[in-house]
């Protein structure tokens, strides 16, 4: 009998949504992680600003080439200067692999940034708000979105150097436990 073998992307890319699988494969694991896993939504946790947002991914690799979608989060510019992120979500099989939400938070603000933002705001549900701390943001005010509390938080732009073109993003590769 052999034993199962767990196989771990050897890295990933994190980058905007630029073709029809990822932006399905985005709007899937969304659904898998609000709808069914959260129970946030009903059916379907689409909106309007899918509409007006830039969809970034994190898509882990087979042969160095992009397999699935494994994580997302949507950027967005309510008005000139005020950006927004929204639904960053991470496949649960993927969410030991370290720095993934870190990754696309990075590039998220880091689009932004390059696009004019002079703001960055995120509504965060609780359980992440140690994760936003430690990336350079701070509280604003607590909320209650969709039945759920959150903390409206503020990046610190200073920390997320403009990144002109979100389409190259990069290749991460994460460190393996020892």
């Amino acid at each position: 009998m052999s034993e199962l073998v767990h196989f771990h992307s050897p890295g990933y890319f994190i980058r905007a949504a630029s073709t029809r699988w990822e932006a399905s494969g985005a709007a899937e694991l969304r659904r898998r992680v609000f709808v069914d896993e959260q129970a946030i939504f009903r059916g379907d946790d689409r909106d309007d600003i899918d509409l007006i947002a830039t969809h970034l991914v994190a898509l882990s690799t087979l042969a160095h080439e992009p397999d699935h979608v494994v994580g997302t989060v949507r950027i967005h510019q309510e008005e000139p200067g005020l950006w927004w992120g929204s639904r960053l979500a991470v496949d649960s099989g993927y969410r030991r692999v370290g720095r993934l939400g870190a990754e696309l938070i990075r590039l998220a603000v880091s689009t932004a940034n390059a696009r004019g933002c002079h703001t960055f705001l995120a509504h965060v549900q609780m359980q992440n708000i140690p994760l936003f701390r430690r990336l350079h943001w701070h509280g604003v005010q607590e909320e209650v979105h969709h039945g759920v509390p959150h903390l409206r938080m503020s990046a610190d732009l200073t920390k997320y150097p403009p990144i002109a073109n979100p389409d190259t993003g990069w290749y991460f590769r994460p460190k393996r436990a020892a």
